[in-house]
């Protein structure tokens, strides 16, 4: 069933979501600015490197589930209810795999970069640190974009409307959070 879109609906519904985002970007960059924070990205060589790189991927990486949910919503091959359904499941676990696949990456490229530019770094730290926050951030944004989504949608939202926003936000907030807490967490073991 086609259904005319206007622009005023679009803005209806990514407006509120656009306004969440500036708020918990707000909160990421207080985090971000903060001397827990500070102090992590001294205590490791090579934070500042992997930083932008990281932040970026989540979104990368969990954008594309969500055009993945919302294009099987609209198609109607993905229903929107929390019940095991073999084309999610491939979707969530397969972003999962690419989310790790890059955060690995990262550090080992941000490793190479300080061996080249400057004294080098840890490679095992670097890449503690991103499977740490990798793991952590994909968890908690799997399972917030997957229940937005279908939340949104059950309540008449375009997922279109919403996906870009959330994703580019849920990195943000996550990965500023969960890299400071792998820093911690890998420097107790290391």
């Amino acid at each position: 069933m086609y259904k005319r879109v206007s622009a005023f609906d679009v803005y209806r519904q990514a407006l509120p979501v656009v306004l969440v985002s500036l708020v918990a970007g707000l909160f990421a960059g207080t985090i971000l600015g903060s001397e827990p924070m500070r102090d992590g990205i001294e205590s490791v060589p090579g934070i500042l490197v992997l930083l932008p790189a990281f932040l970026a991927t989540r979104g990368g990486v969990y954008g594309s589930l969500g055009a993945r949910l919302s294009s099987g919503l609209h198609q109607g091959i993905i229903e929107p209810r929390f019940t095991f359904d073999q084309r999610l499941s491939n979707a969530v676990i397969a972003s999962f795999i690419n989310g790790m696949v890059v955060s690995v990456f990262i550090a080992v490229v941000a490793f190479l970069v300080l061996w080249i530019v400057a004294d080098g770094g840890n490679l095992l730290q670097l890449v503690g640190i991103m499977v740490v926050a990798g793991v952590l951030s994909a968890v908690l944004m799997l399972s917030a974009l997957v229940t937005v989504v279908f939340v949104g949608y059950r309540r008449g939202l375009d997922p279109d409307n919403i996906v870009g926003p959330l994703v580019t936000t849920l990195g943000d907030v996550f990965g500023v959070v969960f890299l400071l807490v792998a820093i911690y967490l890998v420097g107790l073991l290391l």
